[in-house]
């Protein structure tokens, strides 16, 4: 997806400044909506890639004003509506209004440390060879879906050359649509940064994790 969320190589934004010994959070409303988040994930509900498809899907400017925490809770809210789970008048008032659907997993307190630290791989088993190696010279396709993708836009259509292989993963752009894991084979790809911005560039080179469908041979290399 297209969204605001896609900002590599955009300019005007200005640089990122990092603040000093920054917490955690700035507020306790944070804290809640990231406890909040992770509960509702782990009802098993939706899946990671759906709760970020359901972020990247605010309104660009609803999305550009709002802060970290901010963009989790309306994704979650979001979600939440879309399942069923709650209504968008039961989220304003802070109150059920009708009994409680049911859900197939609870995260207890007693498991969210280790849920947390051990997180969820998303390594599978490979479906089938790998198509590239190290040191092959790949393109990667000119995609703009309307629907969730890792493949950032700034790197579309650009030529660059395999420099990892990680075996297979979770193929987010099936995932955050219900159609399944589909793992696919993830590669890190190596761009000279002159091929995806040109000569008005002070960098020598950008590496991107790209699964194996955003990925064509580049046969004139």
């Amino acid at each position: 997806m297209n969204g605001a969320q896609d900002m590599g190589g955009m300019q005007s934004f200005g640089p990122v400044v990092p603040e000093a010994g920054e917490p955690y959070f700035h507020a306790d409303w944070e804290r809640h909506a990231l406890a909040l988040t992770i509960a509702m994930g782990a009802t098993g509900t939706w899946n990671i890639d759906m709760s970020r498809a359901a972020r990247e899907s605010l309104p660009p400017a609803q999305y550009l004003a709002s802060s970290y925490y901010q963009i989790w809770f309306a994704g979650l809210c979001k979600l939440l509506i879309e399942t069923g789970l709650a209504t968008a008048d039961e989220i304003d008032s802070g109150a059920s209004q009708q009994a409680a659907a049911s859900v197939t997993r609870v995260l207890a307190a007693d498991q969210v440390e280790t849920m947390l630290f051990s997180g969820s791989p998303a390594s599978r088993p490979a479906p089938r060879p790998a198509r590239f190696a190290v040191g092959d010279a790949v393109r990667t396709l000119m995609l703009n879906p309307s629907t969730h993708t890792r493949l950032p836009r700034y790197c579309r259509g650009r030529r660059g050359q395999i420099v990892a292989v990680h075996g297979a993963h979770v193929f987010p752009d099936s995932n955050a649509v219900g159609r399944g894991e589909d793992p696919q084979w993830l590669y890190t790809v190596r761009f000279d940064a002159v091929e995806l911005w040109g000569e008005d560039t002070t960098a020598s080179s950008v590496c991107t994790d790209c699964w194996e469908p955003y990925l064509e041979a580049d046969d004139a290399a």
